[in-house]
C-alpha cells in the first residue's frame, strides 16, 4: 500500500466510481483506501471526491489535482527517457491507445523493429476505439495513438495521416475475387457482415449507403475486426477492413480482398496523434517518429 501513488489511487478511484470498488481492484481493504483519501484530502484542505448514495466521483478540486499529477507522472518518465539517452542506453516507456486494425500486423512489426534496437523500452497497447484512445491521450493514459476517423477533441494533436482505402473482405473462391475493385452495389448482392456503429468502417459505409441507393443485407455485426477478417472462409460473406489490418500476402486462411471504389466509399484517414502541447518523452518521441517514417513510406501522409 505504501508504493501506492496518490495519482495511481485517485485514478483507480475515479474509473471505479465507488472506494469499495478500487480497493477491490488494488488488492487493498477499502478502509485504509479511504484513509489515503481523507488523508490526502486533510493535506489538500478540500475535498477531492464528491460523495454520492451509491459511491463517489471527482470533485472540482480532484480534476484540477489529477491533471496536476499526470503531468507530473508524464515529466517524470520524459526525465528518466532523457537521462537514460545521456548515457547512450534508450530506455523509457511507452503507451500507445489504438484501433483494431493495428493490432494484429502493424504494431507488432514496428514494436519489434524497435525492441530490437532499444531492448530497454518497454511498451502497453490498448486497443482503444476512437473516443477511448483521444481520452487516453487527454488523460496521459497513452503517449501516442493511431486513429482510424474521425479526430473530435481540439486537445488533439494530429502528427501524420494517411488515407486508407475501405477494401472487401471475402472468401478467395468468392465471385468478386476475380475483380481488381469492387463496387458497393455489387456487395449488395451477397450477405454482409459489419463492424459495430462506434468504429470507423462502420461510420464511412454508413454515411455511403445514406448517400446511395445501394442497400446492404447485414448478417453479422461483431465489434471483432480480427473474427470479421477470418469469418468470410466460412461463407460468401463479405465484409470490411482498410489496408493496415490486412495481411501482406493475399489468399491467407482463406480469405482475400478488393479495394472498394472510392465513388461510392471515400478514403478514410488514419491519424497517429498525441495530446497537443505535450513534450513526449524520447522514447515515446523516436517511436513516434519511425510510425511517421513508415506510415509516410507505405501510404504517402497527406498531413
Amino acid at each position: 500500500m505504501h508504493q501506492l501513488t496518490a495519482h495511481q489511487f485517485i485514478r483507480v478511484i475515479m474509473k471505479a466510481g465507488s472506494i469499495r470498488k478500487a480497493a477491490e481492484e488494488l488488492a487493498i481493504t477499502s478502509t485504509a483506501l479511504n484513509r489515503r483519501v481523507l488523508a490526502l484530502e486533510e493535506e489538500l484542505g478540500v475535498p477531492i471526491f464528491e460523495r454520492l448514495p451509491r459511491g463517489v466521483r471527482l470533485s472540482t478540486a480532484g480534476e484540477l489535482l489529477l491533471g496536476y499529477l499526470s503531468n507530473q507522472a508524464a515529466d517524470l518518465e520524459r526525465l528518466k527517457s532523457q537521462l537514460a539517452d545521456l548515457s547512450g542506453e534508450r530506455r523509457g516507456h511507452v503507451s500507445i491507445a489504438c484501433s483494431q486494425a493495428l493490432i494484429p500486423f502493424f504494431m507488432p512489426e514496428q514494436i519489434g523493429r524497435y525492441r530490437r534496437e532499444h531492448p530497454g523500452v518497454t511498451f502497453a497497447v490498448r486497443l482503444r476505439d476512437r473516443a477511448a484512445a483521444e481520452a487516453a491521450l487527454v488523460e496521459h493514459a497513452a503517449d501516442i495513438a493511431l486513429i482510424f476517423e474521425p479526430i473530435r477533441l481540439s486537445e488533439v494533436q494530429i502528427l501524420s495521416s494517411v488515407r486508407q482505402r475501405i477494401h472487401a473482405v471475402m472468401s478467395t473462391d468468392h465471385p468478386l475475387a476475380a475483380e481488381k475493385v469492387v463496387r458497393l452495389r455489387d456487395c449488395g448482392a451477397y450477405p454482409i457482415g459489419l463492424p459495430t456503429a462506434s468504429y470507423g468502417v462502420r461510420h464511412l459505409i454508413d454515411v455511403a449507403l445514406v448517400q446511395s441507393s445501394v442497400r446492404l443485407r447485414m448478417v453479422l455485426e461483431s465489434d471483432n475486426f480480427d473474427f470479421l477478417r477470418r469469418y468470410p472462409s466460412q461463407e460468401q460473406l463479405i465484409s470490411f477492413q482498410i489496408p493496415i489490418g490486412l495481411p501482406d500476402s493475399d489468399h491467407a486462411e482463406g480469405v482475400t480482398s478488393r479495394p472498394v471504389d472510392a465513388r461510392d466509399i471515400p478514403d478514410g484517414r488514419l491519424y497517429l496523434c498525441q495530446l497537443r502541447g505535450r513534450t513526449l518523452p524520447v522514447a515515446a518521441a523516436k517511436f513516434a517518429a519511425l510510425l511517421e517514417g513508415v506510415l509516410e513510406t507505405r501510404y504517402g501522409a497527406d498531413a
